[in-house]
């Protein structure tokens, strides 16, 4: 069948804060309720992630009524939403499909996807965390389910702390010092890294309390060089002057030798993180040299915010959605689902009761603490945050600006105007 179109308001789709019906709970069940129908026939399965050929082997496993079809697909930066928006508009695309927090808004925007709560279990929306449930949430509807929550962490090598004669830090004052104290041991060391081709500077800026995008009468009000986000580019931008965080590419070469050669110790990443930098570092002997943290605080409050993350959604004109969306459920709420996709990553999931199970397959012995609870404890304390309609323009305009502008402050005023002008053009209200 043909999904309806939902027309939607400038004030429907910008109200992400906007939740479905119920509260958000904690319970430690992963078993959802159960659909009442039995859909059958073919489901078609596009995604990014690694290891989702093998959970989609396992589904068909696991019953008979159902086939899902996989097909990967490059990740956003080299195409894949390009080709998925072309694909739905054509009517060839697929049944179920990833889209990230941050691009979400846009396919919901572009009347893309198929409102979601009247296709699964009743309550299941319900047992999100509250602000996880508000990234995939536009008005009064939810237009995907949450599959990972990856919260920001920092990576440290322990040793290297321990040498310089500090602890983990606990506030971002503290991280500066121990920054100094690094380069006081050894003066070609730097505590971390800022990546020019890809800041941290949105999950940081949410860590601190700002809000990007918000609604304000009917139109998007936008504001990334807000005095929060302003306070952490400044804040970034000193340390990188004073030669205590090393500006680079991340994920390059020099990267990885650098952390191997512990010319950088530390890495402001996300809970996906972890294989990332079991891989890059394993071969230089550094098992049980590394730890997570939690982020430092900016007011001795704990905050924390999301870096990167995942959805999986129905496409507006699925051909067969109610099996589409059994397949969703099991995808985002099994346990069977987390151990199928194995030992290929750190996930940290949104639905309740799943970080056990992947816990169980993930690479965790490499690290010197447990890194899981520390992924729930940078999860404790999410700020409220919003995506844009359009956040790829941000994203493009904010990688260029880094490289360009003579300090992050001013990348984040070159990135504000891009943005609104960028939305301007689109067509939309715009606040500043």
């Amino acid at each position: 069948m043909s999904l309806r179109r939902t027309s939607l308001s400038v004030a429907a789709l910008v109200a992400t804060s906007a939740l479905v019906a119920g509260c958000a709970g904690g319970g430690a069940t992963a078993e959802p309720d159960k659909p009442s129908a039995a859909p059958k026939g073919e489901v078609t399965f596009w995604s990014f992630l690694s290891g989702m050929s093998d959970v989609a082997a396992a589904f068909n496993a696991s019953q008979d009524d159902i086939t899902v079809k996989f097909e990967e697909i490059p990740n956003g930066a080299n195409g894949g939403y390009t080709k998925l928006s072309a694909a739905i508009e054509s009517g060839s695309g697929p049944d179920v499909v990833g889209i990230e927090y941050d691009r979400l808004p846009g396919f919901v925007a572009a009347e893309q996807l198929a409102p979601v709560d009247d296709l699964v279990s009743g309550d299941l929306l319900g047992k999100y965390d509250e602000q996880v449930r508000s990234l995939v949430s536009f008005g009064d509807a939810a237009y995907a389910l949450p599959y990972d929550a990856p919260p920001m962490v920092i990576w440290y090598r322990q040793d290297v702390l321990e040498a310089a004669g500090v602890e983990v830090p606990k506030t971002w004052d503290e991280f500066e010092e121990a920054a100094r104290a690094v380069k006081a041991v050894n003066p070609d060391a730097y505590l971390t890294s800022f990546f020019t081709n890809e800041p941290q500077l949105a999950p940081m800026s949410w860590q601190a309390g700002a809000e990007w995008f918000t609604v304000e009468d009917d139109s998007w009000k936008v504001a990334i060089d807000d005095k929060e986000s302003q306070k952490v580019a400044d804040y970034w931008q000193r340390l990188i002057d004073e030669g205590l965080v090393k500006k680079q590419l991340g994920f390059s070469d020099e990267w990885t030798a650098d952390l191997n050669s512990g010319v950088v110790n530390a890495w402001v990443g996300g809970s996906w993180s972890a294989s990332a930098l079991k891989t890059r570092t394993e071969a230089s002997g550094q098992q049980g040299k590394w730890i997570a943290a939690a982020p430092p605080s900016w007011d001795g409050k704990p905050t924390g915010a999301l870096s990167g993350g995942t959805s999986f959604a129905i496409p507006e004109n699925s051909d067969n959605a109610a099996a589409a969306a059994v397949f969703l459920e099991w995808l985002v709420t099994s346990p069977e689902a987390i151990e199928a996709r194995g030992a290929v990553g750190t996930a940290y999931l949104a639905y309740p009761g799943l970080n056990d199970v992947a816990a169980s397959v993930a690479p965790t012995d490499y690290y010197a603490n447990d890194i899981y609870e520390v992924f729930d404890e940078a999860s404790a304390n999410l700020g409220p945050w919003a995506w844009g309609p359009k956040y790829d323009l941000t994203a493009t305009a904010l990688k260029d600006a880094v490289t360009a502008s003579p300090t992050l402050g001013d990348a984040l005023q070159v990135t504000q105007k891009a943005t609104v002008d960028g939305l301007g053009k689109l067509g939309l209200d715009i606040k500043e």
